[in-house]
Order: structure tokens, then C-alpha cells, then sequence
């Protein structure tokens, strides 16, 4: 899971490219791409990849970190999106939302799904994260940057 959104696998946000394995050597080798080329939470995310494979019985693990191309939310499961949603983080509004209109994405409030919303700060909680309020609501959400 995603230490830094607990509802969210490393499947679920896409940051597991690849996954090798050579049956000559018995070597493993798992490519990821952080969400951020200086994400603090890769070293947990490594670190908790290796022990769940360890512990499945796996032990000649490689973890190689990969940073092109560069992660996208496009790399997002529809099922990270929602989960997202539900735990009250609105979802990317998707690359091509974005292209449309740069400065203001399309971002619907997580508790009453209304677009009326304000930025308040390019950063929420998290570097990848940024913090909105709901016009309707009143309620402030974390809003996941779109790249």
C-alpha cells in the first residue's frame, strides 16, 4: 500500500512498470516509477514491496527504480481513482481535462461531487496533492495533481 494514502496499492497507482523473473537465476526483478522523481515515500514503498515478496517466499529481489518515462496519473487503475474518491481525495481529472484548460481542471469535491471548487494551495498534504475547497460544501479536500 501507499504509505502516503493508505487505500491505494502500488497496482493501483501504476507505479509497478514491469516485473521480471529469471528462472535460470531465480532472480526477480521489479521496475517502479515514483510519482514524483523526489518522492519521500519510495524508500517505504521499496522497502514494503521486498518484505511481500520475502515473505511469498521470494527471495533473489531486485528493485530497480526507473524514471523514464515519467509516472503519469494516466497510469492510475480506475479502481485507485475511485477508492481515491471514496476515501475523500478527489481523483486527477485526466490529462486530456488539463490540456484544455491549464490553470483550472475540472475537479469534482469528493463529499458532494460538485464542481464549484476553489484552489486554495498548489500543495495539500503531499507534494502530489493539492488543496481545494468545495464552493457548495464549504468542506476543504486534497485534489491528486494531474501529470
Amino acid at each position: 500500500m501507499d504509505p502516503e494514502v493508505p487505500v491505494l496499492s502500488v497496482i493501483d497507482l501504476g507505479i509497478i512498470r514491469e516485473i521480471k523473473n529469471d528462472p535460470a537465476t531465480g532472480n526477480w526483478e521489479i521496475i517502479i516509477t515514483p510519482t514524483y522523481s523526489g518522492c519521500p515515500a519510495m524508500d517505504v514503498i521499496k522497502m514494503t514491496i521486498r518484505l511481500a515478496l520475502l515473505q511469498n517466499g521470494l527471495k533473489n529481489v531486485i528493485i530497480t527504480q526507473q524514471l523514464s518515462p515519467a509516472w503519469t496519473t494516466d497510469w492510475m487503475s480506475e479502481q485507485g481513482k475511485e477508492k481515491l474518491q471514496a476515501y475523500g481525495i478527489a481523483a486527477p481529472a485526466g490529462k486530456i481535462a488539463v490540456l484544455k484548460n491549464l490553470e483550472d481542471p475540472e475537479v469534482k469535491c469528493p463529499l458532494c461531487h460538485s464542481i464549484n471548487n476553489r484552489l486554495i494551495s498548489q500543495f495539500g498534504s503531499t507534494a502530489c496533492k493539492a488543496l481545494y475547497q468545495c464552493l457548495d460544501c464549504k468542506e476543504p479536500f486534497d485534489y491528486f495533481k494531474c501529470h
